[in-house]
């Protein structure tokens, strides 16, 4: 594997945090909007990738071959909407850390499922008790990012 996937996966967990920041403070400036904070959001970003195509050189003409995808092929885009617009909404409500835990364990069960089952043409890898035994290990650090502040004499 490319020793620099890791680092970008490393980046992009580093940056959520920040994006729902910025989405929130955006919310502000536009007049309290959390959807339309959203929509700005993917406006640039599409914008953004949209340079990079161009100056990465990409085959533009394969978007020809989008009427022969299956509409649930599109749906990439709503999650990422939803996403966004999530993260926008809930940041400020239930903080960055409490999001954060509780999206990262719902991504760790989802793709362990992914792995197990090899759903939507992902390879297929097997659940070990070592892979499960992070999944509860995650789980057990959502409740004490949730709840911690309830055990101990720091909570009382």
């Amino acid at each position: 594997m490319n020793p620099l996937y890791p680092l970008l996966a490393l980046t992009i967990g580093l940056v959520v945090p920040l994006q729902a920041a910025i989405n929130n403070q955006l919310k502000h400036v536009i007049g309290g909007s959390t959807v339309l904070a959203a929509l700005v959001s993917f406006v640039v970003g599409g914008l953004t990738l949209a340079l990079v195509a161009l100056a990465t050189g990409q085959k533009w003409q394969g978007l020809a071959n989008l009427p022969r995808a299956e509409w649930w092929m599109l749906l990439g885009g709503v999650l990422g909407a939803l996403f966004v617009f999530g993260t926008t909404l809930l940041a400020p409500k239930i903080g960055v850390a409490v999001m954060l835990s509780l999206i990262i364990a719902g991504q760790v069960v989802a793709s362990l499922l992914f792995d197990r089952f090899g759903l939507l043409g992902m390879p297929l890898r097997d659940i070990n008790s070592w892979r499960l035994l992070g999944a509860v290990l995650v789980v057990i650090g959502v409740v004490l990012v949730n709840f911690g502040d309830r055990f101990g004499p720091a909570g009382r």
